[in-house]
């Protein structure tokens, strides 16, 4: 994936750029956003697009393995002082700056690097988020944290339970429901 500068600097001119988008070498895949792959997953452009945003909630809890419910909506986390992401299918969710620096991971998703919340992270993310989310999903998403919770790191999950927003009622809530 690359923007219009990086593609001026290779191709010479808009022109030539036009040229390869009709020649099917290169295809537009968002506003200044080209890829060299026609079906360039449309998180991989949203996460280039922001590249300060983390990926996170539903679309993570897919890509990481923990749901098979495809989302309809991309779920980026932000930091609490950035602005407003403005593309469709996407829901912002704020956070504050040192909270929302924890757990970042970046991953391969069909070639592609995602920055994206660990699963460690998510974990606390489905906690803040319970009463947010439906029942059933809610519960699909706890089973399968609990069924590899063996596999995650105890220690990073409380402390990213210290740095959370009303971190008591999340702790409350990991003992008495995961652990």
């Amino acid at each position: 994936m690359r923007n219009r500068s990086d593609c001026l600097k290779e191709y010479g001119s808009d022109y030539m750029i036009q040229q390869e988008v009709s020649d099917g070498k290169l295809f537009k895949v968002g506003r200044g956003i080209y890829s060299k792959d026609r079906n360039a997953p449309e998180i991989a452009v949203l996460t280039y697009q922001y590249p300060k945003a983390v990926v996170t909630m539903r679309i993570a809890f897919y890509m990481q393995g923990l749901t098979d419910v495809i989302p309809e909506e991309y779920d980026l986390s932000t930091d609490r002082n950035a602005s407003k992401i403005k593309a469709k299918h996407v829901k912002q969710y704020f956070a504050p700056s040192g909270f929302f620096r924890q757990g970042i991971e970046t991953i391969d998703y069909k070639g592609y690097p995602i920055r994206i919340y660990s699963k460690e992270r998510l974990l606390i993310e489905l906690l803040r988020y319970k009463n947010k989310l439906p029942y059933d999903y809610y519960k699909e998403v706890l089973h399968n944290f609990r069924r590899i919770l063996p596999q995650l790191n105890m220690q990073e999950i409380q402390d990213y339970v210290c740095e959370a927003p009303k971190s008591g009622r999340i702790m409350e809530t990991l003992q008495t429901e995961v652990l």
